[in-house]
């Protein structure tokens, strides 16, 4: 049982925690600080996270790593455009006694990596979607609950790669976080290459348990915040709606839909953990800003007068900040 003295006490543990972890991974990974920042932020928010980028930018190999440090159960399924949903869920077979039994499929498990999620077809991406909202699957006319707690880190090449498909809206909008991984810089490439051509094995230790994940994501629910950063937040997105009686003139000009009211919960609750992660006891705008884009990113869809002019997703949400 984890007892802290109060939730200051609690959220200077989760400061050192994140810290732990943080060196933890860069032993393996190297040059995108930013990318494991809002992972991490997104597992202690209880959310799932889409990973964007071509293919070598050890998407795949930062998921192994944060499963290996978090010690929690894990299971890698790769997705290919034959794969079926019950691949991914289970299916029911007929046992020796001739009655049916259900066996359970990788979705079972504390951490999924879905690798490449958009190289199967939408019918299969689509057995995600109850376990991502609900947190557990139906087969058979019957619920299975999955364990606690449960993450869905999904990698993705970028869409105009051969042999991709695009992710329904539905899906997208259950990522609490859309992170692009971009080319590293110079310097980190050189120390990438120098680390991954010579022999060596790194040791990983475990940080934290499930059950100390479970204790932190509650804390980040249980952190006030106080009414001007929640309204900033809410505002924010119903900015992004175009033609109705908030939006901002940047959305009826570029956008052909905006964000729904998940954006905004996400806003908040990933504005709570960003700030804890750091040590403050309540977020502020900053934080809300700190978390915007990758919450904002694959929830608001840009009209053709924006693709005509070269204007960004990222260009429009730096604009409505």
């Amino acid at each position: 049982m984890i007892k802290f003295k109060d939730d200051v006490e609690a959220v200077n543990a989760l400061k050192r925690t994140y810290e732990n972890f943080f060196s933890e991974i860069n032993k393996v990974i190297y040059g995108q600080d930013d990318v494991i920042k809002e992972v991490l932020i997104s597992i202690f928010s209880n959310g799932h996270c889409l990973l964007i980028g071509v293919p070598g930018l050890a998407k795949t190999l930062l998921v192994n790593t944060l499963a290996e440090v978090l010690g929690l159960e894990y299971k890698r399924i790769q997705f290919t455009p034959d794969l079926m949903p019950s691949d991914i869920i289970g299916t029911e077979i007929l046992d020796e006694n001739r009655k049916f039994k259900f066996l359970k499929g990788p979705l079972f498990a504390n951490i999924v990596l879905a690798d490449e999620i958009n190289r199967t077809p939408p019918k299969t991406q689509a057995a995600l979607l109850e376990a991502m909202q609900e947190k557990n699957v139906t087969a058979g006319g019957i619920k299975y609950e999955l364990g606690k707690p449960f993450f869905v880190l999904a990698t993705q090449n970028p869409i105009e790669q051969e042999g991709t498909y695009p992710l329904p809206e539905a899906q997208l909008d259950r990522f609490m976080f859309n992170i692009w991984l971009d080319y590293p810089k110079f310097d980190d490439e050189i120390k990438i290459v120098q680390e991954t051509t010579k022999e060596k094995s790194i040791k990983l230790e475990n940080i934290v348990t499930g059950e100390e994940i479970i204790y932190f994501q509650q804390l980040v629910r249980r952190i006030p915040i106080n009414d001007n950063v929640l309204k900033y937040a809410v505002n924010l997105t119903v900015a992004t709606r175009p033609g109705t009686e908030k939006a901002n003139d940047i959305a009826n000009k570029y956008l052909e839909w905006g964000a729904g009211p998940r954006a905004s919960q996400y806003l908040v609750i990933g504005a709570k953990a960003h700030a804890a992660l750091n040590g403050k006891f309540s977020p502020d705008i900053d934080d809300v800003k700190a978390i915007a884009l990758p919450v904002l990113r694959h929830r608001i869809i840009r009209n053709y007068k924006a693709e005509a002019e070269g204007i960004s997703v990222e260009d429009i949400i730096n604009q409505l900040l």
